[in-house]
């Protein structure tokens, strides 16, 4: 069983950061960005929450659908900036968007949480006879947990959402679902501490990387090891789910990858034998914004008339944990 993607939405935040902007906060340049990661600008959150952006991004798809909210049995939302430990950011939604028939949770598999989310929304869709839509939004206030102090990891993050409405359907339909735990240092944003109260002197060292205690709950990130993981991960994802239908990357109308880093889908292009021509790229003006980065992306190529019903998509990525997944489907 395939999915029918009715409709998408998005929401980006008002406030665009240029390059020269992010020099106010940090030693770095306008030319030293973009020559090393192809962004130019990104959206950062003033007051926007989490939940906010998520709950504007659904009401957009809904209103494109024309379908009634009170048909929706599901909510995912993706996401590693939660505004809360709890409720998740899924429930809010519901009650924002008046989707009072849907059960909601939230999903976390960083970069590739949107992936892995559309894939979870096709197996409840096949499984509960009585489910008519799903909805999978990610949403992202990546700003929130960003280290504006260091200039390795600050110039790429950015905030958003996107989402779709989907409902099952016999299309064309492949997936393929990895993680790698042993590299779950290689990227990385600490929780909040233990309570001191119960805690002794006693000291545990798990590996982790050791944060200034101004930003101790900062994105870390090991960029070389990311670049090598990224540029093998995107390829055999894209192979594993395209060997489960029998066709090729040449069979693929268009791949949507996560957007990190412009060096990254660029080297991965090559691994994966594909022209750049069939790769969607948004980074430029939006950054990363984690598990966003691949529905805003083909949110703004449908509006652009880049992908057409009846192609064949790929939408593939890769993230902290370390995960990554690709998704083959005919729109």
């Amino acid at each position: 069983m395939g999915i029918n993607i009715i409709s998408t939405g998005s929401y980006v935040p008002e406030q665009s950061v240029t390059n020269d902007e992010l020099t106010k906060f940090v030693e770095t340049n306008d030319e030293w960005i973009k020559t090393r990661t192809g962004i130019s600008s990104r959206h950062i959150s003033a007051w926007e929450p989490t939940w906010h952006m998520g709950a504007e991004a659904c009401k957009k798809a809904i209103e494109k659908s024309g379908i009634n909210p009170d048909d929706i049995g599901l909510i995912i939302c993706c996401t590693i900036t939660n505004d809360f430990h709890t409720p998740s950011v899924a429930c809010i939604i519901q009650n924002e968007i008046k989707a009072f028939n849907a059960m909601a949770f939230d999903l976390n598999a960083a970069c590739t949480g949107y992936i892995y989310a559309v894939d979870t929304a096709r197996r409840f869709l096949e499984t509960e006879d009585n489910m008519k839509y799903a909805i999978v939004v990610a949403s992202e206030n990546l700003s929130r947990i960003t280290d504006f102090t260091d200039r390795s990891t600050c110039i790429l993050f950015g905030d958003g959402a996107s989402a779709a409405i989907i409902e099952k359907s016999d299309k064309l339909y492949s997936s393929y679902l990895a993680s790698d735990g042993s590299g779950a240092r290689t990227l990385f944003a600490r929780c909040i501490d233990r309570k001191e109260e119960f805690a002794d002197d006693t000291e545990f060292d798990d590996g982790f990387v050791d944060l200034v205690k101004s930003r101790k709950h900062a994105l870390v990130q090991n960029g070389k090891e990311v670049y090598k993981f990224a540029t093998k991960a995107l390829p055999k994802a894209l192979e594993g789910a395209a060997k489960k239908i029998n066709i090729t990357a040449d069979d693929i109308d268009v791949i949507v990858p996560h957007q990190a880093n412009l060096r990254i889908i660029e080297t991965a292009a090559k691994n994966m034998q594909v022209s750049m021509e069939k790769i969607i790229v948004t980074l430029d003006h939006n950054g990363n914004t984690s598990s966003a980065s691949v529905p805003l992306a083909f949110d703004e190529a449908l509006e652009k008339g880049m992908i057409k019903r009846g192609d064949k998509v790929c939408i593939v990525g890769f993230g902290a944990g370390l995960t990554y997944g690709a998704i083959i489907f005919e729109y």
